[in-house]
């Protein structure tokens, strides 16, 4: 199946260009970029790519708007360029986006593999409604990626409230997204429209389809986000008032989470594990980055707390996006 990689060499499509190395399913056909950097090789741009793509030439986004020649796309463009582009694709080609502009549009769901893969359900409702023969699918924020997969366990318990408060890595930032002055020997604890997003996303993800969209789950999110000096991978601590269930229920539930392994995707990997102190900088990489480790799990009264990190280009961007791929092939919507 053939394959585009638009913003390939900004920091998300860089990340999407190297889990797609040697992909069995996905064979990378363009990789589309600027105009500054268009015709030139791969490599000559991105120093560090993979082998596979150092020669492959990059093209302009106007130039491959005009002919795709493509089965599917994933997109790393800016938010600003997102809507009108994923739009006129998806009137032919699937379309899995690391970008919010369509996330909140009822008939998209915001996927998260693990948790929410019935949500799928709405490309159909895309296609009868829009009268396209692809469809959108978005992943969402990448912190809300990170706290979705550690709720969906604590489902079956009665979550009646989550509170949360984020310290995520410099590179959720972008490349020249925080000067580094302002963040090293500092925690700056404002993200514009942070909280916005993990409140209203992770409802979205964490509800149900019914009448064509998504009903929100009907508990509270609040969250705090705040940016500290780690270069990659989220930490979040956790606050979940639950109906019912003791430590020991939540950590097995934790432990035995695991909704999607029997389908054989290529890029799948466990999506929890328990461990007692989570840290970025010895669990992000965990299952290549798909991994995400959850501890200091303790409880009070019917507030359970815990301590999550997860990879926030991985898990929370370009992985995520090629898993919401992959399971769209194997349910058959492509």
């Amino acid at each position: 199946m053939k394959v585009a990689v638009l913003g390939a060499t900004g920091m998300v499509g860089r990340t999407f260009v190297r889990l797609l190395e040697g992909h069995p399913w996905f064979r990378v056909e363009k990789l589309v970029a600027s105009e500054r950097s268009a015709g030139r090789p791969y490599g000559e741009v991105v120093e560090d790519s993979p082998d596979e793509f150092r020669g492959l030439e990059i093209v302009s986004l106007g130039e491959f708007l005009e002919d795709p020649g493509v089965d599917l796309v994933f997109n790393a463009l800016p938010a600003s360029l997102s809507r009108e582009v994923e739009e006129k694709l998806a009137e032919e080609i699937p379309v899995f986006t690391n970008a919010r502009a369509h996330r909140y549009d009822e008939d998209v769901p915001i996927l998260v593999p693990e948790v929410n893969p019935d949500h799928l359900g709405l490309v159909e409702v895309q296609r009868e409604r829009r009268g396209w023969e692809g469809f959108i699918v978005t992943n969402p924020n990448c912190s809300t990626a990170v706290l979705t997969v550690s709720l969906a366990p604590l489902r079956e318990f009665g979550i009646r409230r989550v509170h949360v408060a984020t310290m995520q890595a410099v590179s959720g930032a972008g490349f020249s997204g925080l000067p580094a002055l302002a963040v090293h020997d500092n925690v700056i604890p404002f993200i514009s429209g942070e909280e916005w997003k993990i409140e209203n996303e992770s409802r979205k993800i964490l509800g149900r389809i019914k009448g064509g969209k998504i009903e929100p789950a009907p508990f509270e999110v609040s969250a705090i986000a705040t940016r500290v000096p780690v270069l990659h991978g989220h930490t979040e601590a956790v606050f979940v008032e639950l109906a019912r269930g003791s430590v020991e229920d939540v950590r097995e539930a934790f432990e035995s989470f695991d909704p999607l392994g029997r389908l054989g995707l290529p890029s799948y990997e466990k999506p929890l594990i328990y461990t007692e102190v989570p840290q970025p900088r010895l669990h992000r990489d965990r299952g290549r980055g798909l991994t995400v480790a959850v501890g200091r799990l303790e409880k009070s009264g019917r507030v359970f707390k815990y301590v999550v990190t997860g990879h926030n280009l991985v898990r929370g961007a370009a992985g995520g996006s090629l898993l919401n791929a992959e399971l769209a092939v194997k349910l058959g919507y492509i």
